[in-house]
């Protein structure tokens, strides 16, 4: 297909309530939100690397500027058959996936409208439910979170994660397991911690986790593996894991026993599918993170979620956890089993609406023909 523009927006759209973890707080998600043009047909996509480089060493601006600058200028006017001649095109500008991911995926959506297909059919992934677990950040206390995991495991979620920090970790997971000793739970700990805590991963074991999540420096794999030698919890790598390189890496060097997939964070869709099909060679099961994206790129990666490794509950949530109005219509709804059904339609349901998107615009820019 010939991409003909380019429209890129950074958006922030406010919260319910406040998204803490152990690098803050962010009381807004800052997002980018990518229009791909072809003829007659035109797809949106979604990078979310938040407001500030806590993540990653991307934020949201960065992503907006390397995509208007850089990304979008070297696409518009070609003629991009695949997403890997798109990648090969990109593959001059060094690192940045949120950015990268941002322009892949509206290419992957595009090409989804234009074939008429929805996106799961695209990627090879059989329709089916998709599971969505419980997430919570840091809570105002304890009894908030006890009273909040409750609420998820009544209505049927089939595991819970919990984000922990320092003076935030061993008195909330003891006061959990013992309220809900037969629940599924794993701790994300977003590089919160060094080898110099293993006692307190030591004593993590004795909760029976299903896994503990990012627990060291961001851009490690080798202090992983070392933990995951000395510890039972199996380890679940998440900002480590930033391309198809890493995840090799990391195979050969056993530094996890899980996988957390975000689309951005590797780079894009394409991406995404090759380190799900390592992991499944490997023998290491692997789930969909989020990034608390609009449910433009929630309704996404629930259709990336349908790929037959996928076999831990994702981080998927509907519009109404977060948002008081999300940017899409439909709105993304979860059934009453704590699943996501796969898209019937070209692409995915849910769509920008306009006016809203208008709203949370901070930034736009066009690059290309404009209609």
């Amino acid at each position: 297909m010939k991409i003909d523009s380019i429209e890129v927006r950074y958006v922030a759209m406010p919260l319910k309530y406040p998204w803490r973890t152990a690098y803050g707080e962010d009381w807004d998600i800052h997002s980018v939100l990518v229009r791909m043009t072809s003829g007659e047909h035109a797809a949106w996509g979604e990078a979310s690397p938040l407001q500030a480089p806590t993540y990653s060493p991307e934020t949201a601006m960065s992503v907006f500027h390397n995509i208007k600058e850089f990304f979008a200028p070297r696409l518009v006017g070609e003629e991009i058959e695949s997403a890997d001649a798109l990648n090969e095109r990109l593959a001059l500008f060094k690192g940045n996936p949120f950015a990268k991911a941002g322009v892949e995926v509206a290419w992957w959506m595009l090409s989804a409208a234009i074939q008429g297909e929805p996106l799961h059919r695209l990627l090879g992934a059989a329709p089916r439910e998709v599971d969505a677990g419980a997430d919570f950040g840091v809570q105002d206390s304890i009894d908030m979170l006890l009273g909040n995991i409750q609420g998820a495991l009544d209505l049927g979620h089939r595991r819970v994660k919990l984000k922990v920090r320092p003076g935030w970790d061993l008195e909330m997971l003891r006061a959990v397991r013992a309220t809900f000793p037969g629940a599924t739970f794993h701790i994300d700990c977003n590089s919160g911690y060094t080898l110099d805590d293993l006692p307190f991963f030591k004593e993590v074991d004795k909760l029976g986790l299903a896994m503990i999540e990012q627990p060291l420096f961001h851009t490690d794999l080798l202090e992983h593996a070392e933990l995951q030698r000395r510890i039972e919890t199996p380890v679940c790598l998440d900002e480590s894991l930033k391309s198809v390189r890493d995840m090799e890496w990391a195979i050969r060097l056993k530094s996890c026993r899980y996988v957390n997939i975000k689309p951005g964070r590797v780079g894009g869709l394409q991406n995404a599918l090759v380190i799900h099909n390592l992991a499944r060679d490997a023998g290491i099961p692997a789930w969909v993170g989020g990034m608390l994206e609009s449910g433009i790129g929630a309704g996404i990666c629930v259709e990336l979620a349908m790929l037959g490794n996928f076999t831990y509950p994702a981080d998927l949530f509907p519009s109404e956890r977060f948002y008081e109005q999300d940017l899409t219509e439909p709105a993304l709804v979860m059934t009453d089993r704590c699943t996501f059904l796969p898209s019937t339609v070209p692409g995915i349901p849910q769509q920008p609406v306009p006016e809203r998107v208008e709203r949370v615009t901070r930034e736009k820019a066009v690059i290309g023909r404009t209609e």
